[in-house]
């Protein structure tokens, strides 16, 4: 009772914080298409807002896995979904583990739990927008002069703008995922993702090197300024260099990812009252999908940012840094691979003469055992909380007026077998990820959108696909809008 009467009472708290309405009434397609574009168009605009007050030596928390959380740095959505994220990462991590118990298919506490993630993500917010201001965005003494006021006053102005801004992605989330098409968070990832593939591919502009930043104009150089026999002397290690082996990764990992979505078991259903009337419930390889990719490397992300902040403060026991990239300690080994110059030896020793291949190779199994573990607990807790479990399925199925022919027909026997697929597909899903992950880096990808970026770009483009498809089919028969309870 006092359980109960302690939640009724957060909730009635939590209930307070402002929120975006689901709607009353059926939108349309066109209506949901045009929130979705709007809201990106938003997105794209908040992010060439640049944040006022900001030094020259600021750095990116994020790295170089920017493309993953979302947003531009140094603008108005500096903190991306990073937020949504940890909000997630710790609801998931608490209901998993049975600290807080709430029964996901009740309405009631499902909107306590989406009101305790809104709380969440309102500190996460505030938390991350102060190790920016504390630890990696610097005030510029200009505008402090310019204005007359310290560089506190400029640091507290950064952690508004910040702050705000990390508020408005979540605001922005809440429209899509409610009026719009899929999520705001995949809107946002693969709107990054895509952009950075194209800045990759067709950027003509030069970098550091001289070269064309995009693969198709920087091998038109490369054609018009070298010879064949120089290209072929360079071996594998030019075709490094110049993103020949990160194409043909990219293209791979695209259609490898494809096909993994399609990939499926299909357990065969009939209808109690309807003789003849069968189907099939399927269960995808993919079956928590690449969303939980997210989580894991949130969690690495949060681990090197908390390593940098130390860094920054003097504290050098875990680890020393050179910009975003950890060169010792304990922080060099939890350091993810993000590209093939942190494995291959002979890329490596260009910048690090100094690191054996022994340390090489642990930090690659690090990364490697870190994605796999990850991948396969944060699979799990994903599906016990988005309603995707054996006992959710179960239920599912049977209220729909179904069973699976051989076997009686109850919830129990049906979450039974449910129990015997869908948590070892699971499992066996995060694992196949988590390593996919880890070679997309190591091989590299075009724009370096990393790995992760681009199996969550193709994976949520396949899944955005297929809401397009099931949106204009239940515009075109509403009965089916009524059937699957969607009015």
């Amino acid at each position: 009772m006092a359980e109960l009467n302690f939640k009724d009472a957060l909730a009635a708290v939590l209930s307070k914080f402002p929120m975006v309405d689901r709607p009353a009434y059926h939108i349309h397609f066109k209506s949901k298409l045009g929130w979705t574009l709007g809201i990106l168009i938003l997105f794209f605009a908040l992010g060439n807002v640049p944040l006022f007050g900001l030094g020259a030596e600021s750095l990116d928390l994020f790295g170089r896995w920017r493309a993953i959380f979302a947003g531009e740095r140094f603008s108005l959505t500096a903190l991306g979904i990073m937020p949504i994220v940890d909000a997630s990462i710790v609801l998931q991590l608490l209901v998993g583990a049975g600290i807080i118990n709430l029964n996901l298919s009740d309405a009631r506490d499902q909107a306590f739990f989406q009101n305790l993630q809104k709380m969440l993500v309102l500190a996460f917010a505030a938390l991350i927008s102060l190790t920016y201001v504390i630890g990696f965005y610097v005030p510029s003494q200009e505008i402090a002069d310019l204005l007359g006021v310290s560089l506190e006053v400029i640091r507290f102005l950064l952690f508004i703008q910040i702050f705000i801004g990390g508020m408005l992605i979540y605001f922005m989330d809440e429209v899509v995922s409610k009026w719009g098409i899929g999520s705001g968070v995949s809107l946002f990832i693969i709107a990054g993702v895509s952009q950075q593939i194209i800045t990759g591919l067709i950027n003509w502009v030069p970098d550091e090197t001289g070269w064309a930043v995009g693969v198709i104009p920087r091998w038109i150089q490369i054609g018009r300024q070298l010879s064949l026999y120089e290209i072929l002397e360079g071996g594998i290690t030019f075709l490094f260099q110049h993103y020949v082996i990160a194409l043909i990764s990219t293209i791979g990992i695209f259609f490898l990812v494809v096909y993994l979505e399609s990939t499926r078991l299909e357990i065969p259903l009939a209808h109690s009252m309807a003789r003849g009337a069968r189907g099939r419930f399927p269960i995808k390889l993919l079956y928590a999908s690449v969303l939980p990719m997210i989580l894991v490397r949130a969690l690495q992300a949060s681990i090197q940012g908390f390593g940098r902040l130390f860094w920054s403060r003097g504290i050098t026991i875990f680890g020393t840094y050179e910009g975003n990239s950890a060169v010792s300690g304990l922080m060099y080994y939890l350091d993810p691979i993000y590209s093939p110059y942190d494995w291959f030896p002979t890329l490596v020793h260009m910048s690090y003469p100094n690191v054996a291949g022994w340390q090489i190779a642990l930090r690659l199994g690090v990364d490697l055992s870190f994605m796999i573990v990850g991948g396969m607990i944060f699979a799990l807790f994903w599906i016990t909380t988005t309603g995707m479990g054996p006992k959710d399925v179960a239920g599912q199925i049977y209220r729909s007026g179904l069973q699976i022919p051989g076997h009686r027909r109850n919830p129990a026997t049906i979450e039974r077998l449910m129990e015997g697929y869908i948590p070892r597909i699971a499992l066996m899903g995060g694992a196949l990820l988590g390593v996919l992950a880890v070679v997309a880096n190591m091989f590299g990808t075009l724009g370096q959108a990393s790995g992760t970026g681009l199996l969550l770009a193709v994976s949520i483009a396949y899944r955005l696909y297929e809401d397009i498809a099931s949106e204009q089919m239940m515009e075109m028969y509403p009965m089916m809008r009524r059937f699957f309870g969607s009015e």
